[in-house]
């Protein structure tokens, strides 16, 4: 159920298509000759491939073509009740279902269609064929067409200029979708807050525009499309206000429910006798889920960490060859709930490096409490390497088996760092640190502290083995490439 309310969550985000029947006319003109094309290939596996039982008479696919096309018919109607070609986006699977479950009743009917007028003109099998093939080539068009969508809001196309109103915690959950979701079609212009401290600073990427009187100004400067208020309960005459101001220059507005600043995906609903209540959801790691991901961790990281001994002697013999001192640097993290754990890694820096960096706070790159350097004066020629390629990191495989760190997870902070989280940060602490993350896919150093943290958060309450495996399958070529790593 989780799964399913938070598929939904994002879903429901999702920026609507522009207006025009163009794009809808395209998917029933591709509907239409996809199933000529399933009932053609259909008809060729049972006459022509001779694909099941023994059938005494071969049919021409002439005496076929035309209940084709009648089937090619039956199936965009439905397919347009079923709401197929709307603007409304829907999830994977939910679409397949629907396309699967239309596709079955309107082989259904031209099924009793053709017993009724030919009863003899036709082999049984035929038809379960057909709708096969058509589930799986209107299926096709519906990915494809998703897609085509997706990459064009990737790239700015058709997206909508959104303002947050509220730099809370239901701001900083709107913020982390949109910015781990690209592809949902929303570009943050920026935020409104009344608070003083929470608009003093920009959140990532997100700059502080004012407080809630500015919105007039904002919307009649033509900048935004949409409004996003996410501000709690008790500013009822506030978000009144703002809905007014919305409606009175015609731009879209939409209200994130406080209710008591939980998000969908961590509330869970029973009843008592009729009575209905509401229980918080622990965080999404946790039980089955936990152990699931912990075996995925175990097994991975045993077998990248065997095939990949000879490489790593040879990168120890290269460590000291290059540079005197240990080949493993060993300092210690901050792992899952505070605990902390001693981190491996390849040695990259000179050994005095940690005395060093305190002379170096002034040419600090990073935000937050990171530190970061393109040009750091403390690693070594070899470590300039092994950081391009990450090579350095690979001793955290042991770390992974041990139960440390994860494969998939929040950057492993430091306790210097820890100390100067916000409170809002500190959330980040209740997933198990990764090798590899959504930060890391998204940018790497590229990222301020506070989009790391908006990352981590959605990961964390978004979790899936798939979506584990989606980042590992994605931190390969950002790897290979360098993106975002000195």
């Amino acid at each position: 159920m989780h799964a399913q309310n938070g598929r939904k969550t994002r879903d429901a985000m999702a920026a609507p298509e522009p207006r025009g029947g163009t794009r809808r006319l395209m998917l029933v003109a591709a509907d239409f000759a996809a199933v000529n094309i399933a009932f053609f290939a259909a008809w060729w596996l049972r006459y022509v491939a001779l694909l099941g039982p023994e059938i005494s008479a071969r049919i021409e696919w002439r005496d076929y073509a035309p209940w084709g096309i009648a089937l090619a018919l039956i199936l965009v109607l439905l397919y347009s009740v079923e709401g197929l070609y709307t603007r409304r986006r829907v999830a994977g699977l939910e679409r397949l279902y629907g396309i699967a479950t239309n596709t079955i009743v309107g082989v259904a009917l031209l099924t009793v269609i053709l017993y009724g007028v030919r009863p003899s003109a036709q082999s049984r099998l035929m038809l379960p064929y057909a709708a096969v093939i058509t589930t799986v080539f209107v299926g096709a068009i519906r990915a494809a067409d998703e897609e085509w969508r997706r990459q064009r809001r990737r790239r700015g196309h058709g997206v909508l200029r959104t303002v947050i109103v509220g730099a809370g915690e239901g701001g900083r959950a709107i913020m982390r979708n949109i910015m781990a979701q690209p592809e949902l079609g929303y570009r943050v212009i920026g935020f409104l807050d009344d608070d003083i401290e929470k608009r003093a600073k920009a959140i990532g990427r997100f700059e502080p525009l004012g407080g809630t009187d500015t919105l007039p100004t904002l919307l009649a400067s033509g900048r935004a499309d949409l409004v996003i208020v996410t501000l709690p309960w008790t500013a009822r005459e506030t978000i009144v206000g703002l809905v007014d101001t919305c409606e009175t220059h015609d731009v879209r507005v939409r209200i994130v429910p406080d209710l008591f600043q939980l998000s969908l995906n961590r509330v869970d609903g029973e009843s008592l006798n009729g009575i209905p209540l509401i229980a918080v959801r622990a965080p999404v790691i946790r039980g089955w889920r936990l152990r699931a991901k912990r075996a995925m961790d175990v097994a991975l990281a045993g077998l990248l960490l065997a095939l990949s001994a000879p490489f790593l002697a040879v990168i120890a013999v290269a460590i000291l060859v290059d540079a005197r001192g240990p080949v493993l640097y060993r300092q210690q993290r901050v792992g899952r709930n505070g605990r902390l754990f001693t981190l491996l890694k390849f040695r990259s820096m000179h050994v005095e490096a940690d005395a060093i960096r305190r002379k170096l706070a002034g040419r600090n790159e990073a935000t937050g409490p990171l530190f970061k350097m393109r040009r750091d004066p403390r690693v070594t020629r070899v470590g300039r390497v092994l950081r391009r390629l990450s090579l350095d990191e690979l001793p955290q495989l042991w770390n992974v088996i041990r139960g440390d760190m994860s494969l998939v997870g929040p950057r492993p902070p430091m306790p210097g760092e820890v100390d100067e989280y916000l409170d809002w940060h500190r959330r980040r602490l209740d997933v198990a640190p990764g090798m590899t993350g959504l930060w890391q896919v998204s940018g790497r150093s590229e990222l301020t502290f506070d989009e790391m943290v908006l990352l981590d958060l959605f990961y964390a309450e978004n979790w899936t083995l798939f979506l584990d495996m989606k980042i590992l399958l994605r931190t390969v070529p950002t790897v290979l490439m360098g993106v975002g790593a000195y």
